[in-house]
């Protein structure tokens, strides 16, 4: 009786330990191997991309204590092992993760993300946001990485086990306008220019909290030709200036300097600017612009007419998401001149210059240079001034929209000069119009007419010819006779 007393006494004893263990609460330290948590994001963009990482397992913690013990997931081991890494998150001799003091959030978020990318770390789900949130569910517990495609997100643990974070970061934007150069259109999206002329670009970034990887990229056409300094005062193509109201409500208008805020390569046709990270992050809890300024020239080899001359650029953002991009168009256009006779016949040997003034002064000639049949506005002002006509129909290429004077300063010989300049116009979308009798009427082309004069009659007619024919034969025969009488007389 005694023995079963003892039995059934430590049975008692061993239900109770085990009952007690299964009631054990999280200040009292919690085992989380099995247990499964979810993020949400709070006020997530519609339509962009949300994809979640788990860096670091959490093996168990105590909530109430602030307790957690973190070991790095199998993928990303290699990670923590890399000195980068190191810099941010230390893992002690026994495989506990630990926070280095006063590391940046951020940066490592950034550094974490990239080397996920390049290694093909898989991720442990992506998802759309819809009606501005997003929730990823059935999550093991432990550190997690979230990334937008408009940047990394933020770094979290889901030991509530439940988790919410606002997304910070915002979709930016970027528009380029034309500032200055020939004739502008209303919305700055367009202009008109001679070759040779200077264009000022302009393209204004819409900055987003949380801003990150900003790089402008900027595809210029053939026929722009980027100028290397935009001025005297910097070494650089481009200024670069940012503006908006700070954290306090200042305002602020900073000119950022190059290799100390943005770093720039750039050719004859295209840029890249990368506004570094170390600036973005002094304003990163507000938004505000940065303006890219720059200058082009129209060159030779520039398309007239048609559909222009397109400059383009985008914003990649993140760590490889794009923006939609912006364009404009630079056009420039051409006067076909097309010199002849009364017959329709082309008509070689006229010598034409083209004017910007009524009066036709030197001074606001045209400069041009041949280019085969053809002449091109030249890019600088070493250039012939003299067209000259030949069997067909030329062009006067690399203008911009106005009014033009087209004067012919020597006709062919035998030719009647035009004693008049006629008078051209071209349009903003490049039509041309002629002044015929007080006014502009549409024309594919500008006709030349020369008009070759009538031979005048000479000084007598055909009746004193004939008179002086008359009077030789009559002398001649006077001497015949007189001849004749001579012979008989001296027989």
């Amino acid at each position: 009786m005694k023995l079963i007393k003892k039995i059934a006494a430590i049975m008692f004893a061993f239900m109770m330990v085990v009952s007690m263990s299964c009631n054990v609460k999280a200040d009292e330290g919690t085992t989380a191997t099995t247990e499964k948590g979810e993020i949400t994001i709070d006020k997530a963009i519609d339509g962009q991309t949300y994809t979640i990482y788990k860096l670091l397992d959490l093996e168990s913690y105590d909530e109430p204590n602030n307790h957690y013990s973190y070991r790095p997931s199998t993928e990303w081991k290699n990670f923590f092992e890399t000195t980068e890494a190191k810099n941010y998150i230390t893992v002690d001799e026994n495989g506990y993760a630990n926070w280095v003091k006063g590391a940046d959030q951020t940066e490592f978020a950034q550094k974490a993300l990239a080397y996920a990318t390049t290694n093909g770390i898989g991720n442990k789900g992506t998802a759309k946001a819809s009606n501005n949130t997003v929730t990823f569910k059935n999550l093991d517990l432990g550190y997690y990485l979230v990334d937008s495609s408009v940047g990394a997100l933020c770094l979290l643990d889901t030991t509530n086990p439940t988790a919410t974070i606002q997304e910070k970061n915002g979709v930016p934007s970027v528009e380029k306008t034309i500032e200055d150069g020939g004739v502008l259109a209303t919305d700055h999206k367009s202009n008109s220019v001679n070759i040779g002329d200077i264009v000022t670009f302009q393209t204004m970034i819409d900055v987003k909290k949380g801003a990150q990887g900003y790089e402008l990229h900027d595809t210029l056409s053939t026929g722009l030709k980027l100028i290397s300094k935009i001025n005297d005062h910097t070494n650089s193509p481009i200024m670069a200036v940012a503006s908006g109201t700070d954290e306090s409500g200042k305002a602020f208008n900073n000119n950022l300097t190059k290799d100390s805020h943005y770093t720039i390569t750039y050719d004859d046709h295209s840029f890249t600017v990368t506004i570094l990270d170390s600036y973005l992050k002094t304003h990163e809890t507000v938004d505000y612009h940065i303006a890219i300024s720059y200058k082009a020239i129209l060159t030779n080899a520039a398309v007239v007419g048609g559909a222009g001359n397109a400059n383009e650029t985008y914003l990649k953002y993140g760590v490889s998401s794009e923006s939609t991009p912006s364009t404009t168009t630079t056009y420039t256009f051409g006067i076909p001149v097309f010199k002849y006779t009364e017959t329709n016949t082309a008509l070689a040997g006229a010598k034409f210059k083209l004017y910007t003034d009524a009066q036709c002064k030197d001074e606001n000639v045209v400069k041009v240079i041949a280019n085969g049949k053809d002449y091109v506005v030249g890019e600088t002002d070493d250039n012939n001034n003299v067209m000259t006509s030949g069997t067909e129909a030329f062009n006067i290429n690399g203008l911009k929209a106005g009014t033009y004077y087209l004067k012919e300063i020597e006709a062919p010989k035998g030719y009647n000069k035009l004693a008049n300049a006629i008078k051209v116009e071209i349009t903003n979308d490049g039509k041309v119009k002629v002044e015929k009798n007080g006014a502009l009427t549409d024309v594919t082309q500008v006709d030349v007419e020369n008009k070759t004069g009538t031979v005048l009659p000479s000084t007598g007619g055909m009746g004193t010819t004939m008179i002086y024919l008359v009077g030789a034969v009559l002398v001649l025969g006077s001497g015949v006779v007189l001849a004749t009488k001579r012979r008989v007389k001296n027989k």
